[in-house]
């Protein structure tokens, strides 16, 4: 994958406007973070425009001015010629990406009182979102020359602004907390009820959580337990081959926002691990962190300048955020990414697994058909006075067949397990509905 960044544009001014359209990537793919957003370049026909190109002895020339309203048959004088050319339409691909980029990025930025109740706690008037504007003019420049070199990615321009943040507590100032830091999202739009309920409870376990200078933050022991007493209802959840409900179902969008915000800006990843499968809800894939506590979990290190406090909502748009506020270094870091390889078609059988967590006979569906592959990106972080340190971040997905729980009696054999070609039968409306709501291997998806 090649990339095209605002720091190349100055480099490459004389290609921005070329004189006619050459071979160009059959789609454009912009990025900012781990957002992807393509835009197939054969669905924009508009991009191209036709333009009347003069020649004076072979050489492009300024025509004079009684030529513009010439065709080029009617061109006599000696040495010219013209001809018509494709060129693209800078204006209109600006327009484009006003439309279908800069809506999905652009946002204002936020106000927000922090302060603290008598009793300590952390309270929160307003919400603290940075404001992000994509520089659509820059874009579009940008977009030509990814064009014209062939190349299929465009780093996204995008101003960053700081919200509005009054901090009343004397201690949350002394512990660095005076500006954000970093923003983790994502979204959950499509999930069931209970799916989102589990959403809204995690989000709020660590609203107002702080995170010391130097410590190592857990999301489990953030947390805490999950189960009917703490509020989770059961939703689809992965466990081994299996996906089937328990309590909490749904948590692993809660890690999963949690962690792309450090990860984006850089601070050290010391335990994350990817989903038994690609689901959709964490799209793009290789972004995701799946949670099991307490077996697996999610751990980055604070090694920002001063303390991290946590604000964490949901809104009407089925976006979950984590907001980091501190106090932010001198660091630059950029992800880059997916790379995947290895793409395997699903299994075309159904796979029946046998199980005493059932009545004799009962079935139910224990998992979707699902592709496999794998998925690299990377991140490059650069400290003043330093190079780049370079880190890979790998996940694997399986492909896996459409998958039922069968009912045995108590002295029947465990673990076993068949494979058909031939559907044994349909799901009812139930269990189709509840298709692609599930998560991680051991997570709580």
């Amino acid at each position: 994958m090649f990339r095209v960044s605002l720091c190349r544009l100055f480099a490459c001014t004389a290609l921005l406007l070329p004189l006619s359209v050459a071979a160009a990537p059959a789609t454009i793919t912009y990025t900012f973070g781990h957002h992807l957003i393509s835009l197939p370049v054969s669905r924009h026909p508009e991009w191209r425009r036709m333009k009347r190109v003069w020649y004076f002895q072979g050489m492009e020339a300024v025509p004079p001015a009684r030529f513009q309203t010439c065709g080029e048959e009617d061109v006599q004088e000696a040495g010219w010629t013209s001809r018509s050319v494709q060129q693209w339409d800078i204006a209109s691909i600006g327009h484009t990406i006003e439309e279908l980029v800069s809506s999905k990025i652009n946002r204002p930025a936020g106000q927000v009182v922090i302060g603290k109740t008598a009793s300590g706690s952390v309270t929160f008037d307003g919400q603290g979102l940075t404001g992000q504007h994509v520089d659509a003019a820059a874009a579009a420049s940008l977009t030509i020359h990814a064009l014209e070199s062939d190349v299929a990615t465009v780093v996204l321009p995008v101003n960053i602004t700081q919200p509005e943040i009054t901090v009343q507590d004397d201690e949350l100032r002394t512990m660095g907390i005076r500006e954000v830091v970093t923003v983790g999202e994502s979204v959950f739009a499509g999930s069931p009820v209970n799916r989102r309920h589990n959403i809204g409870v995690g989000v709020a376990r660590f609203n107002g959580h702080i995170i010391p200078q130097g410590s190592v933050f857990s999301f489990d022991e953030t947390l805490g337990p999950v189960n009917a007493a703490t509020g989770y209802r059961k939703e689809l959840v992965i466990q081994g081959e299996t996906t089937i409900p328990d309590f909490g179902g749904g948590l692993c969008q809660v890690s999963t926002t949690a962690f792309r915000g450090p990860w984006e800006y850089g601070m050290p990843i010391l335990q994350r691990k990817n989903h038994s499968y690609a689901v959709s809800y964490y799209s793009p894939q290789g972004t995701d962190a799946t949670v099991y506590p307490p077996s697996v979990d999610m751990k980055f290190r604070n090694d920002t300048p001063g303390a991290l406090l946590l604000q964490t909502f949901t809104d009407d748009q089925s976006r979950a955020f984590f907001v980091y506020y501190g106090t932010r270094d001198d660091r630059k870091s950029e992800v880059f990414g997916p790379y995947i390889t290895d793409r395997q078609a699903a299994p075309n059988i159904e796979k029946i697994i046998y199980t005493k967590d059932l009545p004799p006979g009962e079935k139910r569906k224990a998992g979707e058909r699902h592709d496999g592959m794998k998925a690299m990106w990377y991140r490059s972080t650069r400290m003043a006075g330093t190079g780049a340190t370079i880190e890979s971040f790998f996940s694997a997905y399986q492909a896996r067949p459409f998958t039922w729980q069968v009912g045995i009696a108590a002295g029947g054999s465990e673990n076993l397990s068949e494979e058909s070609d031939e559907p044994s039968w349909l799901p009812d409306s139930t269990e189709t509905n509840r298709s692609n709501s599930a998560s991680s291997e051991g997570g709580q998806g």
